[in-house]
């Protein structure tokens, strides 16, 4: 918004509950060519590992690359840039609630009220997904470690996208790793499922994981924690003609993959254009042909969780990542989505496919 001229002469508001968060999460993700964030790139792997149900070879992923940013480097990327517009004011305090009129907004926080003419709300309301039971609501969840290791076991060279060679215990479970030196890595035990774990589960795994290696001494440098809802639950019904959702709140999560943060700069991008329009924010849609594709994923993963594995796996047995980057990032072309759909069970999908068309998900 700040860099196209249409909003030159407006004024923006940021509220937030909290300016200085920290060095609170790691955002990755590919690309061909460099983009908005690559000044903040902290590391870059042009080889990655999905392993399990026979994989267990690194994949080389040119002409994509696979890159890390920090989270406290990307917020003050962002709020040094927009500290320079004059239209633009940080303001920190918590939103209570919305009152939206016929002309204006009123925002309503601990630390007094705000009016403005439309409203883009990125607060996450996940009790919306527990009053309903059509949509189906699984949960990306993890706890991650940065550790220092006593001995080199690490690949600075390969990221670890996917190890499904860890029990699953009846679910889609994996681990996660991001090397950057042979003695330092991000480690994340993650599951694709409907329940959280106790935390001591997700910490037990990882030292599971570290003593395969070989590794029983090492330091615990950074943690962090998430819960991301999957989920082909329309965010955008909740959009009225003054309030527009965005991000996770707004439906921007990838339903099938959790993934956010690369797909949020294009997203964006066509938001700008949209609230150019001048059109209600309620004709605001997301729907497209991936939509449909998350929607027969998450169908299968909610009635077969135990064969997650098995089907990240088969998607990337070819060793062409480009046909499923593109699929992820919704750029493919119907032939890259036949090679995808190709690689799957064909009943299990075939299944869901219908079990989507019936609920209306097109």
């Amino acid at each position: 918004m700040q860099d196209d001229a249409y909003f030159s002469d407006k004024h923006i508001a940021i509220i937030d509950q909290n300016l200085n968060k920290g060095n609170d999460r790691t955002w990755c993700f590919w690309e061909t060519e460099p983009d908005f964030y690559e000044s903040l790139v902290s590391y870059r792997w042009r080889k990655i590992l999905v392993a399990g149900h026979g994989l267990k070879d690194p994949i080389t992923i040119e002409p994509f690359t696979y890159k890390k940013v920090e989270g406290e480097a990307v917020y003050a990327f962002a709020k040094a840039s927009l500290e320079q517009n004059p239209n633009v004011t940080f303001i920190e305090a918590s939103v209570t609630h919305l009152k939206e009129q016929e002309n204006e907004v009123t925002v309503h926080t601990n630390q007094g009220d705000h009016t403005a003419r439309n409203v883009l709300n990125s607060i996450y309301k996940s009790e919306l997904l527990a009053k309903q039971a059509e949509a189906v609501v699984l949960q990306q969840h993890f706890i991650g470690w940065t550790v220092k290791t006593d001995i080199a076991v690490f690949n600075p060279e390969v990221a670890t996208y996917m190890d499904f060679s860890i029990a699953q215990k009846g679910n889609c479970r994996f681990m996660y790793v991001l090397p950057t030196s042979t003695t330092e890595a991000l480690l994340e035990y993650t599951l694709f499922s409907k329940d959280l774990l106790p935390k001591a589960e997700y910490e037990t795994a990882i030292i599971d994981y570290l003593k395969d290696l070989g590794v029983t001494q090492y330091t615990i440098t950074a943690t962090e924690a998430g819960s991301i809802p999957m989920t082909t639950y329309d965010f955008t019904q909740h959009n009225t003609n003054r309030i527009l959702h965005i991000g996770t709140a707004g439906g921007r999560t990838k339903a099938s993959t959790g993934y956010t943060f690369k797909s949020t700069l294009t997203k964006s991008k066509a938001l700008v254009a949209f609230l150019k329009s001048g059109k209600p924010f309620t004709a605001y849609t997301l729907r497209n042909r991936w939509t449909f594709y998350d929607a027969v994923l998450l169908e299968v993963l909610a009635k077969h969780n135990e064969k997650g594995g098995a089907i990240f796996t088969g998607m990337f047995k070819s060793g062409d990542v480009g046909p499923m980057f593109r699929f992820l990032d919704e750029t493919s072309s119907l032939g890259d989505d036949f090679k995808i759909i190709w690689s799957a069970p064909k009943w299990l999908f075939i299944k869901a496919a219908f079990r989507v068309i019936r609920k209306g998900i097109l």
